[in-house]
């Protein structure tokens, strides 16, 4: 089978966590290719995501790497030997793979917080909200090409309903819950949404007030996705280019510290209700 072209974003972490597997083990790729018995152009193809791989393979690469991590193992040995399709796969040919990238980042996440200062997650988005969001698009999208960004959004809030839905902990600035996209009554729409949201058992929504004045990663809109293991949990940030991922640990250490001190700062969620039913009732 040829090497893919464009792995998915999971694809790739699978890929880059057995690089650092064999990196930290000090081994060579010419070692893992002998481990496999492939040619050692292989291994760069399955250290990039390019080619995969199976369980049985990460499970010898991982044992001969002496890997004493037995659930970042087990995690990885799953991932490799994921073969049903998302229903993301459906719009590949539609939407920008990184779109898909997010729904499938969201799909397997064990738990999602996310912080906002602007934009409201589209987890929690009404249909008319996102449309309103994707109408200002520059430059302006066809009217097909939003029609099918909006259905995207619209599924990808089906891993909410799932038997065992991802724990979702949305901390949101006063600015975006203010916002008024689409309009008075869309924006009321839109805040009862994130209301019944909020009265789920694995939901959280907690409201950082303009009164709480300054706080960390001010501007950014994050997600931060916990995965089987904390070895592979990623950071989502929102870029007007397109999303970026980040997994270093440096750098989940930075973000886990960033939501700390959000929702320090931020309402305890019964007076966050409060608040957003002020703002609606207002509209």
């Amino acid at each position: 089978m040829p090497p893919r072209s464009t792995p998915t974003e999971r694809q790739r972490r699978l890929g880059a966590e057995l690089r650092k597997m064999r990196a930290t083990a000090g081994m060579t790729t010419e070692f893992a290719a002998g481990l496999l018995g492939v040619p050692r152009t292989n291994v760069p193809n399955m250290e990039s995501g390019r080619s995969g791989i199976s369980p049985e393979r990460v499970r010898t690469l991982a044992a001969n790497y002496g890997c004493a991590n037995q659930g970042l193992v087990d995690a990885l040995a799953d991932m490799a030997g994921e073969r049903v399709k998302g229903w993301w796969e459906a719009y590949r040919s539609q939407l920008p793979a990184t779109f898909l990238d997010i729904a499938e980042l969201e799909w397997h996440a064990r738990r999602l917080r996310i912080a906002v200062t602007v934009h409201l997650p589209g987890l929690v988005q009404t249909e008319e909200h996102a449309r309103a969001v994707f109408e200002q698009v520059i430059p302006r999208l066809p009217e097909h090409d939003i029609d099918v960004r909006v259905a995207h959004r619209m599924e990808r809030q089906q891993v909410l309903d799932r038997v065992d839905p991802p724990l979702l902990e949305l901390t949101l600035h006063e600015a975006a819950l203010r916002m008024q996209f689409g309009g008075p009554r869309v924006a009321r729409l839109q805040l009862e949404r994130i209301l019944t949201a909020s009265e789920r058992r694995d939901v959280a929504v907690r409201v950082v007030p303009f009164k709480a004045g300054g706080f960390p990663g001010a501007g950014q809109s994050v997600v931060y996705a916990e995965g089987r293991v904390a070895d592979l949990d990623t950071v989502e940030l929102d870029a007007t280019h397109g999303p970026e991922f980040i997994d270093s640990a440096t750098q989940l250490h930075k973000y886990r510290a960033h939501f700390r001190a959000l929702e320090a700062v931020a309402l305890p969620p019964e007076a966050s209700r409060d608040l957003i039913r002020t703002l609606a009732d207002d509209l």
